[in-house]
């Protein structure tokens, strides 16, 4: 699976921007999808993930009610949908797969290469 995200851009805090995740292959809809995000100096974290239907998702403590994530199989497409951002929400986000639905990123085999979002205050 390949994977490429996009979406990134800079924004004012207390707006949205939505990312997508486009994957090639035909085994898209097997796998688990994360997203992750590292800011600079830091390590890359979790931000949200869900399973391969769709029916279940994570998301970590800092984003819940913030953000949402979703897919659309058919489209082999992964969304990651960003309101109220804050400045904190800085940092280049990636999206990801696993044949574990889970938060460790250690679990994830292929990345995309990343897009890079920035939140003015």
């Amino acid at each position: 699976v390949q994977l490429q995200a996009s979406g990134g851009g800079l924004v004012q805090a207390g707006g949205s921007l939505r990312l997508s995740c486009a994957a090639s292959g035909r085994t898209f809809s097997s796998y688990h999808l994360g997203w992750f995000r590292q800011a600079p100096g830091k390590e890359r974290e979790f931000v949200a993930a869900i399973t391969w239907s769709g029916r279940s998702t994570l998301y970590a403590d800092s984003v819940k009610g913030r953000f949402t994530i979703s897919r659309d199989n058919a489209k082999n497409t992964v969304v990651l949908q960003m309101n109220s951002l804050k400045s904190e929400d800085t940092a280049v986000y990636y999206c990801a797969t696993s044949a574990r639905y889970t938060k460790s990123p250690y679990e994830y085999d292929y990345w995309g290469q990343g897009t890079q979002v920035t939140v003015s205050s």
